[in-house]
């Protein structure tokens, strides 16, 4: 059995300084993504603290400067504009730091059941992909993703298809997760 990671640090997407439009409790609150879980956080923040967006925030077991409490995991219906544009954006710079992780799954990935494979649950990736892809990576691993698109052909943009499914599996609107916890 897998241990839940504890979160220490995330990185704010969000800061509603009057808390949420259109509700009556105007209190701060920032809208923030664990960054070893890629957990959508509700954070409250001290009194008299303002955050930036892409601030790194200690929010771990000890004492915490800038965070009051946790208010809990983020829904999907409170996700601001703001959070959907910076949460793109974080998941640019987690791809470029670590793009290696990615080569991986497309060299390791296995079948889910008898008639679904991990490739298939990537946007735009098919059946015929999934076989082209296992035939490549059966006569040498991929060693980047440039080398995976060069080797199958019709593949549509990795990078792209990645990352989408990825913003789904963080706002939860995936059943199985590829890329988070």
């Amino acid at each position: 059995m897998k241990m839940k990671q504890k979160e220490e640090y995330t990185i704010i997407l969000d800061y509603l300084p009057y808390g949420y439009p259109l509700e009556k409790k105007m209190m701060p609150i920032a809208q923030a993504i664990g960054i070893k879980t890629k957990v959508l956080l509700e954070l409250i923040p001290r009194k008299d603290v303002k955050l930036e967006i892409n601030e790194k925030v200690y929010i771990g077991p000890d004492k915490r400067e800038k965070i009051y409490y946790i208010l809990g995991k983020l829904k999907k219906d409170r996700i601001t504009e703001t959070t959907k544009e910076n949460l793109q954006e974080f998941i640019d710079k987690e791809f470029e730091n670590d793009e290696k992780k990615f080569i991986d799954f497309f060299n390791c990935s296995n079948a889910i059941n008898t008639r679904l494979h991990q490739f298939e649950l990537i946007p735009g990736f098919g059946k015929k992909h999934t076989e082209a892809i296992l035939k490549e990576r059966g006569i040498k691993p991929f060693e980047s993703i440039e080398d995976l698109k060069k080797r199958v052909t019709n593949l549509p943009d990795p990078k792209k298809a990645i990352k989408k499914r990825i913003i789904k599996e963080i706002i939860g609107e995936e059943r199985y997760n590829l890329f988070t916890e």
